[in-house]
């Protein structure tokens, strides 16, 4: 089963409420989005929003520009649905990271979901060279991994955990650490994973 299919899989059998992932409330990421944003509201694009319930908080701080990408077209539908008529205020996107040409320019680039799925550095070679395309120099790259100590799998995929250290040999001298922390999620089983959370402005 290729990438695509495995998550549309996920979503068509699973709702959003059972998968490892759901947050009712993402404020973990929200806060960071606003922290890094300031007054100035712009484009921020969220990397695997899936049915993540980040996007309704997007467009209720009034970005300029809120779009959200996934490789599930269930997902980004079944999100829609939910946003009802708010879901014309959202740029949607359906496409695999890794094989993304360009999606234009963000202020602000969020992954918590997508980042530590990606096992061969080949691909994380190329989600990096569309990050940079996508981030002018100034703009925020903020990223939610699978920590050390976390889990190993999710969705019965293989993953990579990342610290502080680890997250910028990835990055490279390009991207600068503002702050990072271990955050803990609860899933709605009541298991805990460890994640990692990096805030990264672009300097050159």
């Amino acid at each position: 089963m290729d990438k695509t299919a495995h998550w549309e899989n996920v979503y068509q059998t699973k709702s959003s409420t059972e998968v490892s992932w759901y947050e009712p409330d993402p404020k973990q990421s929200l806060d960071l989005i606003l922290e890094a944003a300031g007054e100035k509201r712009g484009r921020v694009i969220d990397v695997g929003g899936g049915q993540s319930f980040l996007v309704d908080r997007l467009l209720n701080s009034r970005f300029k520009q809120v779009a959200v990408l996934d490789i599930s077209n269930a997902a980004i539908e079944a999100t829609k649905a939910r946003l009802g008529e708010r879901a014309s205020q959202v740029d949607w996107i359906v496409a695999d990271i890794t094989e993304t040409e360009s999606l234009g320019e963000f202020d602000i680039w969020h992954d918590r979901a997508v980042f530590h799925f990606i096992t061969d550095p080949v691909d994380r070679q190329r989600y990096m060279d569309l990050l940079k395309r996508s981030l002018p120099i100034g703009g925020h790259f903020i990223v939610g991994t699978f920590a050390k100590g976390g889990p190993e799998k999710c969705s019965g995929l293989t993953i990579c955990q990342y610290d502080a250290a680890t997250m910028q040999k990835e990055l490279g001298r390009s991207f600068v650490l503002i702050k990072c922390c271990e955050y803990l999620h609860t899933t709605p089983t009541g298991k805990s994973q460890l994640f990692f959370f990096g805030v990264y402005i672009r300097e050159n």
